[in-house]
């Protein structure tokens, strides 16, 4: 990121972790990051929009929960090399929260923010997809493989505590036949349902209508 900041405190805010923060009676980067993440939401959608016309409403859900996971926006911060220059409470320090994925992909969240109220917006989505392009890119030629569980539980389980599970409610049929309906939640708040010849299918399903419906 080559940026000279104007306003150093947002910088400062976007690298103090909440366990710093606790410590040491300042802000952390919790409201950057949730600001970087619809950042990132609009750009990568803004580009999908803009950029593949023939891409449908569910195609372009699916790509954007693969391109702004926690994954991706860890694996660029390590690239970055951030880790070190994190404000860390002592406890997540020596629990190696320099590394952690969701502590680096939250950092650049709050990063990504910091740039947006400093430099503003076509700054930002500049650098957005300077480094995001080609995980887009991937996302949609990978689509004929798309696993929608997994890009569901990236985009819901990064930062929430509760756990995504899925459950059969009907059955029907004869066993060579039968038609399986499934619904996944989010603790006690069902997501979406789906249907399928198998269990695994019907998961699969209801995974898609939870992206979609998101």
């Amino acid at each position: 990121m080559s940026h000279r900041f104007q306003n150093p405190a947002l910088l400062w805010e976007a690298i103090t972790h909440s366990s710093y923060a606790n410590e040491n009676k300042c802000s952390c980067n919790e409201r950057l990051e949730f600001l970087g993440d619809a950042v990132l939401g609009i750009t990568v959608s803004e580009y999908l929009f803009t950029r593949k016309p023939s891409i449908s409403e569910g195609e372009m859900t699916r790509v954007r929960a693969q391109s702004v996971c926690e994954a991706a926006l860890a694996a660029h911060a390590k690239k970055m090399g951030i880790g070190p220059y994190l404000r860390l409470g002592r406890g997540e320090s020596l629990s190696g929260g320099a590394m952690r994925d969701s502590v680096l992909a939250d950092a650049m969240e709050a990063l990504i923010a910091a740039l947006f109220l400093d430099g503003g917006r076509e700054k930002t989505k500049s650098y957005i997809l300077s480094f995001l392009t080609e995980t887009i890119e991937d996302a949609i030629r990978g689509g004929a493989k798309r696993d929608y569980k997994t890009a569901l539980q990236e985009k819901f389980q990064a930062k929430n505590a509760k756990t995504l599970s899925y459950a059969v409610i009907d059955e029907k049929g004869p066993d060579h036949a039968k038609e399986f309906t499934v619904t996944v939640a989010l603790g006690d708040a069902v997501l979406g349902t789906g249907r399928g010849k198998t269990k695994k299918a019907a998961e699969q399903a209801a995974a898609q209508a939870a992206l979609e419906d998101a």
